[in-house]
């Protein structure tokens, strides 16, 4: 195990230290200037206004009675950009709270639809990868990259993906706009709280085993667990180019994962996590979330984070969107479903993180 002190959340670059929650806007700017470039990059502009939506078919599902619906996105940049949009809308008077996942890509048991349908909750997901293809290959460059070039990498085009969905959402009568969580798992889980921590619409976050360069420290590796040079030698194009400055020297890092996590304070955060996953750090996942729980206790928002553990192994299993269903039915309907750490084999260690949050 590695492990070395994780940066103060609340001291400004001058050295000086947040007194109140009226400083909280300039600390919070600071901390993005510090991740959101130099980790990912840039997330590309938004485009709202060069938005066009086609409804390419709606059908009775086989999903509980659920109507489906498929979207073709297109925003008139040079060149075009689209991607589909899939939504499942539960039977029933709206409007729903909403879930996006950008993992389309990957196979979604059935079980998943039909549990949350369920409770309510509309189902919206998208493929990334219509987005921005996950190959460093020059031969693929992507249309986004080409009409909005810039040093950003694949989270930050697939996070820009997760904001283009919300645009959409939010103009369908079913949707609850106040109402609309994400969610991913490992490259998605990185992706949806990259997503989360630069769109103040999104109302609620949920990261299934994100790992290094998600929810996983870079200063706390766990045992077996993925490091920055580890995942800069298989995908250096999730990242942005400077990042892998920092490889052999996290320390030096002006930011860690709890410094994105900061970013989405004060709205409800769920990270949840596998102990046989030990490639994702879920010790340092629980390191991050300690560090973090700082700040949402600062702002008074304290019982708005939480982290759930489970056996198993790396996979977006039935148990974890079950964990976020209860989330959101606490944070959106006044339920106490689920607390703050089921088995927690990592209660015991020391915290990476002496600092604590002013008053």
């Amino acid at each position: 195990m590695s492990a070395h002190e994780l940066p103060d959340l609340f001291r400004f670059k001058d050295g000086t230290r947040v007194q109140s929650r009226a400083d909280w806007p300039r600390r919070r700017a600071e901390i993005a200037g510090a991740i959101v470039p130099v980790e990912y990059g840039e997330i590309p502009p938004p485009v709202p206004a060069t938005t066009r939506l086609e409804l390419k078919c709606s059908t009775p599902d086989r999903f509980d009675g659920a109507e489906s619906r498929q979207y073709l996105i297109s925003i008139a940049a040079s060149p075009r950009i689209s991607f589909m949009l899939d939504v499942l809308i539960p039977v029933g008077v709206g409007p729903f709270p909403a879930i996006v996942s950008g993992d389309a890509c990957w196979p979604l048991n059935d079980e998943v639809p039909h549990e949350v349908l369920a409770r309510g909750v509309i189902l919206a997901h998208f493929n990334r990868e219509q987005i921005m293809p996950d190959s460093s290959a020059p031969e693929e460059d992507p249309s986004l990259r080409r009409a909005f070039p810039s040093d950003y990498g694949a989270l930050a085009a697939w996070a820009w993906g997760y904001h283009r969905a919300v645009d959409i959402l939010l103009t369908l009568p079913e949707v609850n706009p106040a109402q609309i969580a994400v969610t991913g798992h490992s490259r998605g889980g990185k992706t949806a709280l990259l997503a989360a921590a630069t769109d103040e619409r999104i109302a609620l976050v949920s990261a299934n085993q994100s790992g290094c360069g998600g929810a996983g420290c870079f200063r706390w590796q766990g045992e077996k667990s993925e490091t920055l040079a580890d995942i800069l030698r298989q995908f250096p194009h999730w990242f942005a180019a400077g990042l892998k400055d920092f490889v052999g020297r996290e320390e030096a890092l002006p930011f860690d994962q709890h410094s994105l996590k900061a970013l989405i304070a004060p709205h409800p955060l769920l990270t949840t996590e596998a102990l046989g996953d030990l490639w994702a750090n879920p010790e340092g996942t629980w390191q991050s979330h300690r560090a973090a729980c700082e700040v949402y206790r600062f702002l008074g928002a304290e019982e708005k984070i939480a982290i759930r553990f489970r056996h198993g192994p790396h996979d977006h299993a039935l148990v974890d969107w079950i964990a976020l269903l209860d989330f959101m039915d606490e944070h959106f309907k006044g339920r106490k479903t689920v607390g703050s750490v089921d088995e927690n084999p990592f209660r015991d260690l020391p915290p990476a993180h002496h600092w604590t949050a002013p008053g």
